[in-house]
């Protein structure tokens, strides 16, 4: 089986051995692919690996030998699952890889806002906030939203599970996403929802830029109607000079890193082989088509 990464720079720069793939294929690994590259090196492929690089009906008609493909992530908004279907194409996935990396991630932003450890100068200029007595809202429940929740208890704070309460979670002093993106929900943290939070929340984004209107929430923290944001992820990424959240000073962006530990990368490759060789052998491990 011929088997290539097209878009490996976040997962593997050269510090974590291929190894657990190379035994399993004949495995080529780019940090980056171009379409016309990914054209390319996708010739002849029997199974492509992605993190973020779109799969898209046309990747799939211009590679009809392909069998597998094989998400080095959770979300995969970025795979036409309904082409790959028609044209039996095995997709898989790695759930809960990144639990305790997301969360602990995501409560760094919170403190950065709170407790300004990285920029901190001047007490009056920079007060502290303390998050005991508050409450933490959470939109989206799943493995990684519960985990923020425990921390947050930790912390002190109440927390309030969004499928549970939504007035009192949208209400929270602290309202954390932590969603998929479907069609549904783009766009759901807009002018109408951000007028639904409490006055001076903070916002923490560690899910998917798309969930977020930016310019609705550039507003809001420039009139003040929320204190602050935290936000790891963007509707485009990299962000260009056209994004309305850069340069604001209660606004922490962090490029798309909550999942990128070592110890957490290491184990998205034992994923990627462990769900390949799955699939070798008649499996279904970690099947989302």
């Amino acid at each position: 089986m011929k088997a290539v990464f097209l878009d490996c720079i976040d997962i593997n720069r050269g510090d974590l051995s291929w190894t657990p793939m190379a035994k399993l294929c004949s495995f080529s690994h780019y940090l980056t692919s171009t379409e016309e590259e990914a054209k390319a090196r996708l010739a002849g492929a029997d199974a492509v690996f992605v993190d973020s690089f779109p799969i898209t009906r046309k990747v799939m008609e211009e590679n009809p030998q392909l069998q597998y493909i094989g998400i080095a992530a959770t979300g995969f908004n970025h795979i036409d699952l309904q082409a790959a279907a028609e044209k039996g194409i095995a997709v898989t996935n790695i759930p809960a890889y990144s639990t305790d990396a997301v969360a602990q991630h995501a409560i760094a932003l919170l403190l950065q806002l709170t407790n300004h450890p990285g920029t901190y100068d001047d007490v009056e200029t920079t007060p502290l906030t303390l998050l005991n007595g508050k409450t933490m809202g959470i939109v989206g429940y799943g493995n990684i939203g519960k985990r923020i929740g425990e921390i947050a208890g930790a912390l002190g704070m109440e927390v309030i599970p969004y499928s549970r309460d939504p007035q009192r979670a949208i209400r929270a002093d602290v309202l954390s996403l932590n969603c998929p993106l479907t069609e549904e929900n783009r766009g759901m943290v807009n002018s109408c929802f951000i007028d639904s939070m409490k006055d001076g929340a903070i916002l923490i984004n560690t899910a998917r830029g798309g969930l977020v209107d930016e310019d609705a929430l550039a507003a809001a923290l420039k009139s003040g109607k929320l204190a602050g944001a935290g936000l790891d992820v963007l509707a485009k990424e990299p962000p260009d000079e056209t994004c309305p959240l850069l340069g604001l000073e209660n606004c922490v962006i962090t490029p798309h890193i909550a999942f990128t530990p070592k110890e957490t990368r290491g184990l998205i490759i034992e994923r990627l082989a462990e769900n390949l060789k799955s699939y070798q052998d008649g499996g279904r491990l970690n099947r989302i088509d």
